[in-house]
């Protein structure tokens, strides 16, 4: 895990809509909620353009957050964005405090490795097809991973990736196989090319019309 993102934070009254309408409108803040570890929610805000800029990093989504908030340094992660409809702006935000000592689910994006050397595609010419692009992971907050590798290299077509392929790091398991084999996912595989069945059994019906054709000729059966 490398070292958690930082958002410095304002605290402030939870006032109701009007006054997180006012904070959007007037300031350029993002009113947002604090909650979680058996303790009240705390209201906050922090800078839209501090947020935006915050958002463009991957690790904003799937990793721990530093919440500055006065002389208090909280360890939280993201929980819930709302955006307006129309714009896609960004209106609240929720963060969940974490406790160290406490096993915590969350989403980690998958990273595709060796995609323009996958055997699939320069041999066979097949097509990669992601089924998923993020794994739910259980672990303690210390064992969080900051992404999950998928190596594609030696994948063939027709093969596929399952979640019980991936190599998870020691003591993060991926929630899904916690509930049973049956639940072992596809993350990635090879098509076959786009005609390829189609020009297979084309081919294939063209060596039967030679055969009835040549056996119709044949003079054994004249």
């Amino acid at each position: 895990m490398e070292d958690a993102l930082s958002l410095e934070v304002q605290a402030r009254d939870p006032e109701g809509s009007n006054s997180a309408r006012r904070l959007r409108r007037l300031e350029d803040r993002v009113p947002g909620v604090l909650y979680g570890a058996g303790r009240e929610p705390a209201s906050f805000s922090l800078e839209s353009r501090v947020l935006v800029k915050a958002m463009e990093s991957e690790a904003f989504f799937s990793q721990i957050i530093e919440l500055v908030m006065g002389a208090r340094r909280q360890r939280v992660v993201l929980r819930d964005v709302q955006r307006h409809p129309a714009t896609d702006r960004v209106i609240h935000i929720d963060f969940l405090r974490i406790q160290e000592d406490q096993v915590m689910h969350m989403a980690v994006p998958i990273h595709f490795l060796n995609e323009d050397r996958c055997q699939g595609v320069k041999v066979d010419g097949g097509i990669i097809a992601r089924n998923l692009i993020e794994v739910e992971v259980a672990c303690l907050p210390k064992d969080l991973p900051q992404y999950i590798e998928c190596d594609l290299g030696e994948l063939r077509v027709g093969h596929s990736v399952h979640l019980s392929d991936l190599e998870l790091p020691e003591r993060v398991r991926a929630v899904a196989l916690m509930h049973g084999s049956e639940h072992d996912t596809s993350v990635v595989s090879v098509q076959p090319p786009r005609g390829g069945l189609e020009q297979e059994t084309d081919e294939a019906v063209d060596d039967d019309q030679v055969d009835v054709e040549g056996a119709a000729d044949s003079p054994d059966e004249q």
